[in-house]
């Protein structure tokens, strides 16, 4: 199974920036999408960005124009470029991938999550 490690969270003040980083084993040419969610404590996991193998991106509404989602194939990185951070992004990160491993099964991986806090 593919393992994904989240790096990147951090405690910011409002208006700060992070960078958030998905670290794959393995080359990431095999992912045909991966995405960025969050989740918040007693809240639902929601979708934050998408990005194809390709590289065409989608955002959730509430982060557009403050969010840049990208990868890396040769380092077998993903990032999230956080700016205009705002205290309603506070939140545990988490990196999904998923891979067709035969035809119509594909195979969907989580990292562990990595925590951002937005306080003053």
């Amino acid at each position: 199974q593919a393992q994904l490690v989240e790096s990147g969270g951090g405690l910011v003040q409002p208006g700060g920036s992070l960078r958030l980083s998905c670290a794959a084993s393995g080359n990431i040419f095999r992912f045909y999408v991966m995405g960025w969610y969050r989740q918040a404590p007693g809240k639902q996991r929601e979708l934050v960005a998408t990005i194809t193998r390709g590289g065409s991106a989608n955002y959730a509404d509430s982060v557009k124009g403050r969010f840049t989602i990208s990868r890396d194939n040769v380092r077998n990185t993903m990032y999230l470029q956080m700016d205009s951070l705002k205290p309603e992004d506070s939140a545990a990160y988490y990196c999904n991938s998923k891979e067709v491993v035969r035809t119509a099964s594909i195979a969907d991986y989580w990292g562990q999550g990595t925590q951002v806090t937005i306080s003053s």
